[in-house]
């Protein structure tokens, strides 16, 4: 996938009682819950799943960049369009 990238601030919250994404307006971070368990990763992965289902990008698409074992993360996603990209997330 060619196009550029760009980084996001997350706040996520493993063990939710379901899967969600929603892009705050203040400040733009997004607020990202999944039922997997912070163990061994299954929640970053979950988070990198997710948000690339919701944007409708592969999974090569969407990374964790730090934040790695914290609540807090920076995500890179790479897209052909950042805008359109965005837009979706405002939508959900």
């Amino acid at each position: 996938m060619s196009g550029e990238s760009f980084k996001i601030a997350a706040k996520v919250a493993p063990s939710a009682g379901r899967n969600s994404v929603a892009l705050s307006e203040e400040g733009g971070t997004l607020r990202i819950a999944v039922t997997a368990p912070p163990d061994k990763g299954k929640a970053n992965k979950a988070v990198e799943k997710l948000l690339a289902k919701t944007l409708g990008l592969p999974k090569s698409a969407v990374s964790i960049v730090a934040g790695m074992a914290s609540r807090k993360k920076t995500i890179e996603i790479r897209s052909d369009d950042k805008a359109a990209t965005l837009a979706k997330l405002r939508k959900k």
